[in-house]
């Protein structure tokens, strides 16, 4: 069959697999792009997991802490231009703030007035893709970290034992460098327990199908198998991940370190990436 060269084009980018290969992927797929994404992982062509695709919008990412609340929001816009106006970048910051004094999950019409007015005078469409809102107990502190102008918008969230610590410097510092490590490396998940099952298993058939073209029995080839997936979670999960000031430690270790150092357990027990135009 024939495939539309922006259905290769897509592929490709999002898979980092030759021109030719998406083509026949998609070709042999009737044109579903999830089944010939999955061709492509089958075949060692494609990355196993990407976080997300190119980003296809403008727009900036804005962060709100306050001591119980945290929230992070994706602001879209036309051009990269309304992306740095200073009418759109308060508009960020009033929703924000709204968004913090009201327990709500979804836009509400007080929020589409705030985006209508500053529309009217910008003359840009403007949208609200996406918010999430994190809560923190006593001993919890959220730390953000906003890259760039707005492209990326990280938030963590530390759990410290101990109230006093809250405002410890080693800690804060170890949060700042827990964001920006996120806005490095980008984790799908906190922890492999987090990993959703039809994702683990749809990873766990594509590493198999790999290790049977190396034609070795099957009890070698589940070892095989776990040994990739044991990779990939170093990949994809937080706290499993190389931190970002020294690979050849898991984040996990770093945060144990300080833990052993100030006497506590120190988590990371939540996070917040957001990148504009991603994949979601």
């Amino acid at each position: 069959m024939e495939v539309k060269a922006t259905d290769v084009k897509k592929l490709r980018d999002k898979t980092g697999a030759g021109m030719m290969d998406c083509k026949k992927a998609l070709q042999e797929a009737g044109g579903d792009f999830a089944k010939a994404e999955k061709i492509l992982k089958e075949l060692g062509l494609a990355a196993a997991a990407k976080r997300a695709g190119r980003a296809t919008n403008a727009g900036r990412i804005f962060t709100r802490l306050t001591p119980n609340k945290a929230i992070c929001l994706e602001l879209t816009c036309e051009t990269d231009f309304v992306a740095k106006n200073s009418d759109f970048i308060a508009l960020g910051n009033r929703l924000t703030d709204y968004l913090a004094e009201h327990a709500i999950t979804q836009t509400d019409k007080q929020m589409e007035e705030l985006v209508a007015s500053t529309i009217g005078i910008i003359k840009e469409n403007i949208t609200i893709r996406r918010f999430k809102t994190l809560t923190a107990g006593e001993s919890e502190i959220f730390i953000d970290y906003v890259h760039g102008e707005g492209n990326i918008g990280v938030i963590i969230k530390l759990d410290c034992q101990k109230k006093e610590l809250k405002d410890n410097p080693e800690v804060r510092e170890l949060g700042f460098n827990l964001a920006l490590h996120t806005a490095a490396f980008a984790p799908l998940y906190l922890a492999e327990e987090n990993v959703d099952e039809g994702y683990l298993k749809e990873q766990y058939d594509i590493f198999m199908k790999q290790a049977q073209q190396l034609d070795k029995p099957a009890n070698v080839l589940d070892g095989i198998v776990k040994g990739k997936l044991k990779k990939h979670f170093a990949e994809i999960c937080l706290l499993e991940q190389g931190y970002v000031k020294d690979e050849k430690l898991p984040v996990k270790k770093v945060i144990e370190a300080l833990s052993q150092k100030l006497g506590v357990k120190l988590a990371l027990t939540d996070y917040i990436y957001f990148r504009v135009g991603e994949e979601i």
